[in-house]
C-alpha cells in the first residue's frame, strides 16, 4: 500500500522535511507517483505512532511525556541502528565485490606473465638463430693476417710514392 508523504509524516510523526532527506540520501524510495510504499516506512522508521499510542493507551492507563519521550528515543536509536545494519552490510558488499576484482587481476597477471615468457623464450631462440647465421659467413671468410698486413703496407709505399713525385 502507498501512501503521501504527508499522510506518512502524520501517521509516523516525523517532518515531512525529514522524509524528503531520508528519500535524498537513499535510505527511504518513493515510487513513480512520488508516493512512500508502507513498507519501506515501516522499514526506515518503524512502526507508526498512531498504533504506537493505541497500543500504549490499552496496556497503560495514563501516559506520561517521559515514556513518550523514552519511546521516541528508543525508536530514534532502532532507526539508527537499522541504518548502521544497512551501511554494514554495503559496506559488506563492497569489500567483497573488491576482492573479486583483486582475484580477476591476479588472474590476469598470471597469464600476462606466462604470455611474456614465452614470447622472451621466442625471442631468444630467434636471436640464437640469427646469431649462428651471421657467424657462419665470418667463419669462411677469413683472410689471413699476414697478407692483410702486406697488402697494407703496399699501399702505404704506393701512397708514399706519389706523394714524392707531386713534390719533387
Amino acid at each position: 500500500m502507498n501512501i503521501s508523504v504527508t499522510k506518512a509524516a502524520k501517521e509516523w510523526g516525523v517532518s515531512r522535511t525529514t522524509i524528503y532527506q531520508k528519500v535524498n540520501d537513499g535510505e527511504l524510495s518513493r515510487t513513480a507517483d512520488k508516493k512512500i510504499d508502507v513498507s519501506e516506512m515501516l522499514r526506515v522508521f518503524g512502526e507508526p505512532i498512531s498504533k504506537k499510542r493505541i497500543e500504549r493507551s490499552v496496556d497503560t492507563v495514563q501516559s506520561t511525556p517521559l515514556n513518550s519521550q523514552s519511546v521516541q528515543h528508543n525508536t530514534d536509536i532502532e532507526h539508527l541502528l537499522a541504518l548502521e545494519k544497512l551501511k554494514n552490510e554495503h559496506l559488506s558488499q563492497q569489500v567483497s565485490d573488491q576482492k573479486k576484482l583483486i582475484e580477476n587481476y591476479q588472474q590476469q597477471i598470471v597469464q600476462l606473465n606466462k604470455t611474456l615468457d614465452k614470447a622472451n623464450a621466442s625471442i631468444q631462440d630467434f636471436a640464437q638463430v640469427r646469431l649462428l647465421e651471421f657467424k657462419k659467413p665470418e667463419q669462411s671468410y677469413e683472410p689471413p693476417l699476414e697478407q692483410e698486413k702486406e697488402k697494407r703496407d703496399a699501399s702505404i709505399v704506393v701512397t708514399a710514392k706519389k706523394k714524392k713525385r707531386w713534390f719533387f
